[in-house]
């Protein structure tokens, strides 16, 4: 994690793999990491008022005055000098490979240019908390103990931080372990 800048803002880009990413992100990393995160459940009674709290931006991809305000929202945070970070596949992974990463990244960082830092979380797929059975969060735990690994690469600028070599700069760093 050496490559995360110690202060001003960079956007993070990393793969998803499980419902506890944003946690183990967060542990990892001595900064406040502001995560953007489908508004559905940023909402979810339980957990709304820690997530407001951990700074968590909601974005409905339906809803287009969500997209205004978390881009919004996402551009003051990145302004102020915050980590933000997008997962870009926009959903968890499904299969142990990771998906397309979608457009937003490239919209966050045209809007303000800030340093892109591709981050790989590896160990997850398999575990509780990923698709790996099918649904997250399902049945039983099948493993209790798991060794976890996130990695973050060297920054690139944002003018070279397509969704396409973003997604091949996690992808090499995540390497074949999943």
């Amino acid at each position: 994690m050496h490559h995360l800048p110690e202060k001003g803002g960079a956007l993070i880009v990393c793969n998803h793999v499980s419902y506890m990413d944003a946690l183990l992100l967060s542990g990892a990393c001595p900064r406040l990491i502001r995560f953007v995160m489908e508004e559905e459940y940023a909402n979810l009674p339980p957990l709304r008022r820690f997530l407001k709290k951990a700074g968590v931006i909601p974005i409905s991809a339906s809803n287009r005055g969500s997209i205004r305000e978390a881009f919004r929202e996402i551009d003051k945070a990145l302004q102020q000098g915050d980590l933000v970070c997008v997962f870009p596949e926009g959903q968890l992974t499904s299969t142990e490979d990771m998906n397309k990463f979608m457009r937003g990244m490239d919209i966050i960082i045209q809007r303000c240019p800030v340093p892109v830092i591709p981050v790989a979380l590896k160990g997850l797929w398999g575990s509780y908390f990923s698709r790996y059975k099918g649904k997250a969060c399902r049945g039983l735990p099948s493993r209790f103990w798991s060794k976890l690994e996130i990695e973050a690469g060297k920054a690139v600028k944002p003018t070279d931080a397509t969704p396409e070599h973003m997604h091949a700069e996690v992808s090499k760093l995540r390497g074949d372990w999943k």
